[in-house]
């Protein structure tokens, strides 16, 4: 598989993103997505909140967790680590699964679903 990293940005908050040439696709790490989401102070929380909500996802049989990959991305210490990610299909359902009224901006804010292409 080759596949290409990048960031992206968005409201100054990055979001790590990779290309898999053989899918012809975008993913983008959930947890990423997930702190923009829930304005998360720290990486950590973000994970945990994703830990939580994939938790209760899986159990009422959801299939956009079900679906969701695994891919090595570079962490903030600098070493690949493998990090949950959705494509632009999933990412969109995801934000629609939230909740919170931040979830609403984001999802009809065009910068939000256009700077991935």
């Amino acid at each position: 598989m080759n596949n290409k990293e990048s960031i992206k940005l968005f409201e100054e908050k990055k979001v790590r993103t990779i290309w898999d040439e053989e899918q012809e696709k975008w993913y983008f790490s959930i947890v990423d997505v997930v702190e923009i989401l829930t304005e998360s102070k720290n990486y950590q929380t973000a994970r945990n909140y994703w830990k939580v909500l994939k938790t209760r996802l899986i159990a009422e049989g959801n299939e956009t967790v079900t679906n969701c990959n695994q891919f090595k991305m570079r962490a903030a210490d600098g070493k690949m680590r493998k990090t949950d990610v959705a494509d632009t299909e999933q990412k969109q359902a995801i934000i629609l699964l939230q909740k919170k009224k931040r979830a609403k901006l984001i999802k009809i804010s065009p910068s939000f679903f256009y700077f991935i292409v």
